[in-house]
C-alpha cells in the first residue's frame, strides 16, 4: 500500500504542469464540443437576456413615469414579457445541453480512471485513493466544465457586449464599465487565485487521505482493534478530518472577502458610469438605463470570480485524474496464440522463477510442471511457500523473471489478456463477492447460465441448502463483500461460480476455506466429481485431506518444490509431507471428538 498523504502535505504543481492536466481532460471533451459550445451559447444568451430583462424594464418603468402615449411603451412591455420567458427557456436548455454533454464525458473519464487503475494492480493504490480518484477527482472534471469553462465564457461574452451597447448610448460611459468590468473579471479572480492557491492544493489530497481512513476505520476495524491500532488511526483520522475543516473554513472566509470586494466594485462602478453619463448630458432615463445595466453587468462578470476559485479548488482533483488519463495504457502482447480457448489444454512450467523485488529471495525458484488435459495436481505447502505466486503466474497476472509458461505450446502471454480467463481460471485467493443478489454473484461465472446449472454450481459446492433455506432464494443478498454471510458460506458461493464457469484449466486455491473438516472433505470432492472430463484442475490447499485421489502431488517450500508425488507415496517417504499428514490427522481427530 502507498503511503497515504499527510495533513501538511502541500502539491503544488508548477503551472505548466497544472495546464498540461487540463489539457489531459478536455481532451475528452472534444467529442462533446459541439454540445458544449451550444451549451456555452446558450448560457451567454441566459445572461444576456437577464441584462436586457433589467435594463428594459428600467426604461419601461422611468418612462411610464411621464405617462407617454400607450403605444410608445407597447414594445417595451412586449419585450419585457419576452426577455422573461427566453431566460428560463435559455436557462433550462443550456442546463440540459451542458449537463448531457458533461455526463457523458464523465462516463468516458470515470471508465479510462478505471481502466487505469485496473492495470495497476500490481502498484499500490489504496482502496480509499482509489474511491477518492473514482468519485470526488472525477467530480472536479465535471465542475472544470459546468461551473468554470461555461459560466466564464459566458460572463466574458455578456461582458465584451455590455461594454458595446453602453458605447451607443454614451462612449465616456462605457469606459467607465470597461474599466468596473476589468477590476471584476480580472483583477478579483486573480486575487481570488492567489489567496486560496495554497489552501485549495491541499484539500484533494486530505480528501484522498480521509477516505482512506474511512476505509481503514470501517473494513479494518477488526485487525486494528486486534493490533490496538484503533486509537492511534482514529486520532490521524481525526487530526485530518480537522486540517481539512479548517481548510475549508479559510476558503470560505477568503471567498466572502473577495465576494464583499465583488459587490464594492458593481457600487463603485454604477456610482462612475451615472457621474460620466451626466456629465455628458445622456438623458435621465437612459441614466437610470445605465446604472441598472451596469449592476447587471459587473454581477454577471463576477461569475468569473467563483470561476476562478472553483478552478483553483479543483487543481489537485483534475491533476490526479490526468495522472491517470496521461498514463500509458498497458501494452497488451499480440495475440498469437490460439483464438479457440473452449477445448481441452496443456499447461506446462519450465524452471519458472518469479521475483517480486530486485535483490529479494525468489517467490518461485526454478519451478516445472506439467498439467496436460485431465491430469489434477495438488500444490501443498507452508505459508509464504509460494503456492499463490504459482497459481498468479498460471493465469496470467504475474510473470516470470525467468523460465516459460505454456498453454498448448504458446507462451502465456501470446494470448490476449481479455481470452486468457476463457481457458485458465477458477477460484483465486481472495476472491471478490460483490453487494449483490446470489444470481448475480454466480452469473458472473457465466452469464445467461439456467437455473439447472445454477443448482448444479452450488449443489458441488455445498451451497444448495442454504439457498433453499433462504425465504429470497436465488435472489437473496449477500451484503457488501459478502458481509450477510459466514465465511464458509463466502467461500463455497465463490467455488460455485468457478464451478459454474468450468474453464478447461480449473485453478482451485483455499477451496474448502473456512470449512470445519468433514464439510472441507465433502466439499472437495463434490467440487471435483464436477470438474467435466478433459478438463484439468490445479488444487491449491493447506488441507492434505481428500488428496488421495489426485494423480500428483507437489510440496513446495521457499519457493522450491522439495517433494512430488502421489498421496500414498509421499505418506510413505519421511519428509514434510508425511509429517503434515500426521500432524493434521491427529488435530481433526481431536476436533471430531470434542465436536456436539
Amino acid at each position: 500500500m502507498t503511503a497515504e498523504h499527510g495533513p501538511g502535505v502541500v502539491a503544488d504543481a508548477a503551472p505548466a504542469g497544472r495546464a498540461a492536466a487540463e489539457r489531459a481532460v478536455l481532451r475528452l471533451a472534444r467529442p462533446y464540443l459541439g454540445r458544449l459550445v451550444g451549451a456555452g451559447l446558450l448560457a451567454a444568451a441566459t445572461e444576456f437576456a437577464g441584462l436586457a430583462l433589467m435594463a428594459t424594464a428600467t426604461w419601461l418603468l422611468m418612462s411610464a413615469a411621464g405617462q407617454p402615449p400607450l403605444d410608445r411603451l407597447t414594445v417595451a412591455i412586449v419585450a419585457v414579457r419576452a426577455l422573461a420567458i427566453s431566460r428560463g427557456v435559455f436557462r433550462y436548455t443550456e442546463r440540459l445541453a451542458g449537463h448531457d454533454a458533461v455526463l457523458r464525458m464523465i462516463t468516458d473519464v470515470r471508465a479510462r480512471v478505471f481502466a487505469t487503475l485496473a492495470a495497476r494492480r500490481g502498484t499500490a493504490h489504496r482502496s480509499g485513493d482509489v474511491l477518492s480518484r473514482l468519485v470526488s477527482d472525477v467530480e472536479a472534471v465535471q465542475d472544470l466544465l459546468l461551473r468554470v469553462l461555461v459560466p466564464a465564457s459566458a460572463a466574458a461574452v455578456v461582458g465584451v457586449s455590455a461594454v458595446a451597447v453602453a458605447a451607443l448610448i454614451s462612449p465616456p460611459a462605457a469606459g467607465a464599465l470597461a474599466v468596473g468590468l476589468l477590476v471584476a473579471g480580472v483583477a478579483l479572480p486573480a486575487l481570488a487565485t492567489a489567496v486560496t492557491r495554497r489552501s485549495a492544493a491541499e484539500v484533494a489530497p486530505l480528501r484522498g487521505a480521509l477516505a482512506t481512513d474511512a476505509i481503514d476505520l470501517t473494513h479494518g476495524a477488526a485487525d486494528l482493534a486486534a493490533f490496538g491500532a484503533t486509537d492511534v488511526t482514529l486520532r490521524a483520522a481525526e487530526q485530518r478530518a480537522h486540517r481539512l475543516a479548517r481548510l475549508e473554513r479559510r476558503l470560505a472566509a477568503t471567498g466572502f472577502a473577495v465576494d464583499a470586494a465583488g459587490v464594492l466594485a458593481a457600487g463603485v462602478t454604477a456610482a462612475a458610469v451615472v457621474l460620466v453619463a451626466l456629465a455628458a448630458d445622456v438623458p435621465g432615463v437612459l441614466v437610470g438605463v445605465l446604472a441598472v445595466g451596469t449592476l447587471a453587468a459587473v454581477e454577471v462578470t463576477l461569475a468569473l470570480v467563483a470561476a476562478a476559485r472553483q478552478w483553483t479548488q479543483l487543481r489537485q482533483g483534475l491533476t490526479r485524474v490526468a495522472d491517470l488519463l496521461d498514463a500509458d495504457p498497458p501494452t497488451a502482447p499480440s495475440a498469437t496464440g490460439p483464438t479457440d480457448l473452449t477445448g481441452p489444454h496443456e499447461l506446462r512450467f519450465v524452471d519458472v522463477t518469479v521475483r517480486y523485488r530486485a535483490g529479494a529471495a525468489p517467490a518461485l525458484d526454478g519451478v516445472s510442471l506439467d498439467l496436460p488435459a485431465g491430469r489434477r495436481i495438488a500444490v501443498v505447502g507452508p505459508s509464504g511457500a509460494g503456492k499463490s505466486t504459482l497459481a498468479a503466474v498460471l493465469t496470467g497476472t504475474v510473470r516470470p523473471a525467468s523460465g516459460r509458461v505454456t498453454l498448448d505450446g504458446h507462451d502465456l502471454s501470446a494470448y490476449a489478456e481479455e481470452a486468457l480467463p476463457r481457458a485458465v481460471g477458477g477460484l483465486l485467493a481472495e476472491a471478490y463477492v460483490f453487494h449483490a443478489t446470489v444470481r448475480e454473484n454466480l452469473l458472473l461465472g457465466r452469464a445467461g447460465a439456467g437455473e439447472e446449472e445454477l443448482t448444479a454450481a452450488t449443489a458441488a459446492a455445498g451451497l444448495l441448502d442454504w439457498v433453499r433455506a433462504q425465504p429470497a432464494g436465488w435472489d437473496t443478498l449477500v451484503g457488501e463483500e459478502g458481509g450477510q454471510l459466514s465465511g464458509g458460506q463466502r467461500q463455497r458461493l465463490a467455488l460455485a461460480r468457478a464451478l459454474l464457469a468450468a474453464p478447461p484449466v480449473l485453478v482451485l486455491d483455499e477451496p474448502t476455506e473456512g470449512l470445519d473438516p468433514t464439510a472441507a472433505d465433502a466439499v472437495l470432492a463434490s467440487a471435483l466429481a464436477a470438474t467435466p472430463a478433459g478438463h484439468s484442475v490445479l488444487l491449491i490447499s493447506h488441507r492434505l485431506s481428500g488428496l488421495a485421489e489426485l494423480d500428483e502431488i507437489m510440496v513446495l517450500d521457499g519457493g522450491r518444490v522439495i517433494q512430488r508425488g502421489r498421496h500414498a507415496e509421499l505418506v510413505a517417504a519421511p519428509g514434510w509431507y508425511r509429517d503434515q499428514w500426521l500432524l493434521q490427522a491427529a488435530a481433526e481427530r481431536g476436533y471430531l471428538a470434542l465436536a456436539p
